[in-house]
């Protein structure tokens, strides 16, 4: 799934109905009942709802395109748009042949998630601080902040997990068994 702008032209071949234009124009062209309201995930404020649409646009073999896998892969537009406004976002997809609208949806709602890492890594890390004059540099820099970020999500997740109940220590018939041996007792 690739983000696309509004001027971006589809065409479809071999489906029906035939699809051709410019996103936004293929988007104010659907039919009322072409468009579904579903989340794309948990947000910061709940559900995200939008408005969705799917098109395919033709199933290809994915082995005439050098892909590793073979079998009937579908080319499509994925049209999300806001309840809100109607501001539309426009998707280009490419994915096995009969993958549901609900898994397209979930795939493209991880993308918030991704962004949210980012600008966590941004904000908290200086991921966006550095002025390298060459690659390596600056991929030691990025190597380096990631380091971190996974190191605290690593902490955080184990911070807010729940701990087991305390069991007590259990110890022997007498006190002077074991590795707590008083000293100068004798055995």
């Amino acid at each position: 799934m690739l983000g696309v702008n509004s001027n971006h032209w589809f065409g479809s071949w071999s489906t029906a109905p035939l699809i051709a234009g410019e996103a936004k124009d293929i988007a104010q062209g659907l039919p009322v009942e072409a468009w579904q309201r579903l989340s794309a995930g948990l947000g910061t404020k709940g559900e995200r709802l939008y408005d969705w649409a799917y098109c395919p646009l033709a199933d290809l073999d994915a082995e005439e395109f050098g892909a590793p896998t073979s079998g009937l892969w579908t080319r499509g537009l994925l049209i999300r748009r806001s309840v809100a406004d109607g501001e539309c976002a426009y998707f280009t997809t490419w994915c096995p042949h009969g993958t549901s609208i609900d898994t397209l949806i979930r795939v493209e709602g991880t993308r918030w998630r991704i962004e949210e890492c980012f600008e966590t890594a941004k904000n908290e890390f200086g991921l966006d601080h550095n002025e390298t004059r060459s690659w390596h540099g600056w991929y030691r820099h990025v190597s380096l902040v990631m380091l971190a970020y996974a190191m605290m999500a690593a902490v955080r997740y184990r911070a807010n997990t729940i701990t087991p109940k305390k069991t007590k220590l259990r110890t022997g018939k007498n006190s002077s068994d074991g590795p707590f041996r008083k000293s100068g007792a004798s055995p």
